[in-house]
């Protein structure tokens, strides 16, 4: 049985976005790409691991020790600790939570920045 990408409904405007699908580690490149999507998401993920854990978390870091067994740092959703997962441990990952990141886009940051100083700027006292 061939170990690919579990597609989950997606909607259009997210089909750039990796918001609810499901990596299986089957092999080193597919690992490797699973985390390093996982480690640019802005959003919660699902770790599945091989005795059959789960850790959901925000992942916000990936480290090899001095072996270079790679290691990944979780914001843990349920405790809101740091955890540290052997990437070894790791048998599936799931883009579970929203991409907060999704359909944002620069021009929409710099319109709020520009209109959230127009309005402190409107609501400042006169001759400060």
């Amino acid at each position: 049985m061939a170990h690919e990408e579990h597609e989950h409904h997606v909607p259009a405007a997210a089909a750039h976005s990796p918001e609810g699908r499901v990596f299986e580690f089957s092999t080193p490149e597919r690992a490797q790409e699973a985390l390093e999507l996982a480690f640019d998401y802005r959003g919660d993920i699902t770790l599945i691991l091989v005795d059959g854990r789960r850790v959901e978390g925000y992942l916000f870091d990936r480290r090899e020790d001095d072996a270079g067994n790679l290691f990944v740092r979780l914001m843990t959703t349920d405790t809101g600790q740091k955890q540290s997962v052997p990437a070894r441990d790791i048998r599936k990952l799931a883009f579970t939570g929203r991409d907060t990141a999704l359909g944002k886009s620069w021009e929409t940051w710099v319109r709020h920045y520009a209109q959230r100083l127009a309005e402190e700027k409107a609501e400042a006292p006169k001759g400060s």
